[in-house]
């Protein structure tokens, strides 16, 4: 039953990451044909952008490693495929295969840049500027993610202004787009409203910003709603909720897009997406990857099947 909310967006945008940060979590290769019917699955049931690959070096995510193969078979797919892109080595390999939407990813916290990048944030920073100018010059759409915004497992809690130093030092890159990453699942809801209202006192406007919530406190879909209620307008999240970190140990798995559209559905708001067949296309996700879907929704769903 859809009964609406005051002061919520009539439609919101969901940035599908199943297909990327969902299965380079997992410990075995999925084999190139089954990621690529999966990412046309995604697209069939109406999301609109999905996550593709990620152009890192085979050695640091192995089960991504087949990108050049998997990119080209997606030619036909009717959805807007952003990949990620490390440095400008995967830039270069990302280009030639003719992407046109890229994603670079850093860090607000000095350890997590460290573990992740090898590098200082500092660092991290310039080694991303000469890919983000390079893309924009080629006509490609950035969107820059910004990992541990709330809080990191070596650090703790990480303080607000610190988060909005890199978050608009990202933008200032050239970065159309920013993702607010809360990596381990810490977030709650007052600290999602303060950080995004700090955010908008340094000069970053709420439509260029997306949040990336983890549900290891299940408080996904409630920090969701606090950003929806500030303006936000733009959600990642990962069908069957499948994800984590491979550099941090204590972030579970992503928020479950079918658990956020049926939420969504429910408020009257517009997805595009149809659930029934995003649940059908999880459950056989669930199936290659022998295993079940953690998201409730899938379960709640496929059982009364």
């Amino acid at each position: 039953m859809s009964v609406p909310a005051p002061g919520l967006p009539a439609r919101v945008r969901i940035h599908e990451v199943g297909a990327r940060d969902g299965l380079q979590n997992e410990k075995t290769a999925v084999p190139t044909e089954v990621k690529a019917e999966f990412v046309r699955r995604l697209a069939a049931s109406g999301l609109t952008t999905i996550e593709a690959t990620s152009f890192v070096h085979p050695k640091w995510v192995p089960q991504l490693a087949d990108a050049e193969q998997l990119f080209p078979l997606l030619a036909d797919v009717d959805a807007a495929l952003p990949v990620l892109v490390p440095n400008e080595r995967g830039l270069d390999r990302a280009l030639a295969l003719g992407a046109t939407r890229i994603a670079v990813f850093g860090s607000a916290t000095e350890t997590f840049a460290s573990r992740n990048l090898n590098r200082t944030v500092a660092e991290s920073l310039a080694m991303f500027e000469p890919v983000v100018a390079r893309a924009r010059q080629g006509g490609a759409h950035v969107r820059g993610y910004l990992s541990m915004c709330f809080g990191d497992p070596w650090e703790g809690a990480v303080p607000v202004h610190q988060v909005v130093s890199v978050a608009k030092a990202l933008v200032d890159l050239g970065c159309d787009e920013l993702s607010l990453g809360d990596t381990i699942g810490v977030a709650t809801p007052g600290h999602v409203r303060a950080l995004l209202s700090a955010l908008n006192e340094a000069g970053v406007p709420t439509d260029r910003i997306g949040v990336h919530f983890h549900d290891t406190y299940g408080q996904a879909l409630s920090n969701t709603l606090a950003a929806l209620q500030h303006g936000v307008t733009t959600v990642d999240a990962s069908a069957g909720g499948l994800g984590g970190c491979p550099y941090a140990k204590s972030a579970t798995g992503n928020l479950a897009t079918e658990d956020l559209v049926w939420m969504l559905d429910g408020l009257g708001i517009e997805t595009g997406v149809d659930l029934a067949a995003l649940t059908a296309t999880s459950v056989w996700m669930a199936e290659q990857l022998g295993r079940p879907s953690p998201s409730r929704t899938v379960r709640a769903l496929s059982h009364k099947e």
